[in-house]
């Protein structure tokens, strides 16, 4: 029933369809001036994009930049043991005071039969301080972690230790070469 009603529909306007065959060469003419169509709109798609580029790809070298620069920039100042808390700065204080002391004993007691010693005591203090500096890097990082605060102490701990270790070898040094002196005038 439809397919009827849609012949009846083409059969009454079949005046006013158009069945003149196109001209020669119309095909062609059509086809060029849709490909002039066509490369205006690329022209001016293209155009139109040219001109944001450069302005991106500045902004993006710009954000990428700022990335760069805020990834390698420190973040703020470095943390020590006093930062964590009150009480760790007393500790701190407590250590930089004691080593800073042993250390003026350490400096009194120097002779050219101590020079070794002390030297050597001198070297593993560097060894324990560049130890420390990166330890505070790592309190900074981890955001006062325990292991972290523990260490510092025991950094703090190991370098007394050696210079009060260092001193008393210094002082046996000293008592021996006086026994010895004493040995030899006795005899």
């Amino acid at each position: 029933m439809k397919k009827d009603n849609i012949d009846n529909l083409f059969e009454e306007l079949r005046s006013e369809f158009d069945f003149e065959n196109p001209s020669l060469g119309h095909q062609e003419r059509f086809l060029s001036k849709l490909k002039n169509q066509n490369s205006e709109t690329v022209q001016k798609a293209s155009s139109q994009s040219n001109f944001w580029k450069p302005f991106l790809s500045i902004a993006a070298s710009l954000l990428i930049w700022f990335s760069i620069i805020t990834l390698l920039k420190p973040s703020g100042e470095i943390k020590d043991l006093a930062s964590v808390s009150p009480e760790m700065t007393q500790t701190q204080n407590f250590f930089t005071s004691a080593i800073s002391e042993e250390l003026a004993k350490l400096n009194i007691e120097r002779t050219p039969e101590t020079e070794v010693l002390i030297n050597d005591a001198l070297k593993q203090m560097k060894i324990l301080e560049k130890e420390y500096e990166s330890l505070k890097i790592d309190l900074t990082e981890s955001g006062d972690d325990k292991r972290v605060i523990y260490a510092m102490i025991t950094n703090f701990q190991t370098r007394i230790n050696i210079l009060k270790n260092v001193l008393e070898t210094i002082e046996n040094v000293k008592q021996l070469k006086q026994n010895n002196n004493e040995n030899s005038i006795t005899i």
